[in-house]
């Protein structure tokens, strides 16, 4: 008996509910979040390096995107236009077989001066995540968070 691939024979209209599978998800998303925020507030983001290949990262960013100015807030309508998704989906595609979890879905800061808040996030995957993450963390817009958290140090 062959199986196929997993789901293959799931149909929409005949699924259980998935609450369960959601809530996981959300989950997920969330426990991401918060490691992340805990990093940067221990170790500045221009001292962070989020994978073994944040400069090609930064590079290939900084090439496929040249008018990304990381200071200012994401507009997520641009972002999830036809255009920035086929732009996004260019870069991210990229990484398939080289970043784990490269398509996972997470939160993305619209705005790398505040911190995550219910309607300062974009529902991104893990890719971009990384492209904007890393290069706010190299132009430094991530150390207030650092220094936030240690006010003695200033």
């Amino acid at each position: 008996m062959s199986l196929g691939p997993a789901g293959a024979s799931l149909k929409p209209e005949h699924a259980d509910n998935f609450e369960d599978i959601e809530k996981q998800f959300a989950v997920k998303v969330v426990q991401h979040m918060e490691t992340y925020w805990k990093i940067l507030e221990k170790v500045p983001g221009s001292k962070l390096r989020l994978t073994k290949i944040d400069d090609e990262i930064y590079e290939h960013f900084k090439k496929e995107f040249p008018d990304f100015d990381a200071s200012a807030t994401i507009n997520e309508d641009d972002m999830k236009s036809k255009a920035g998704k086929e732009q996004w989906r260019n870069f991210v595609n990229q990484y398939e077989n080289r970043v784990d979890d490269y398509n996972f879905g997470t939160m993305l800061r619209a705005s790398p001066t505040t911190e995550y808040t219910q309607t300062g996030v974009i529902f991104a995957v893990r890719m971009q995540f990384y492209a904007v993450e890393v290069v706010r963390n190299r132009e430094g817009l991530n150390d207030w968070i650092y220094e936030q958290a240690h006010p003695e140090e200033k």
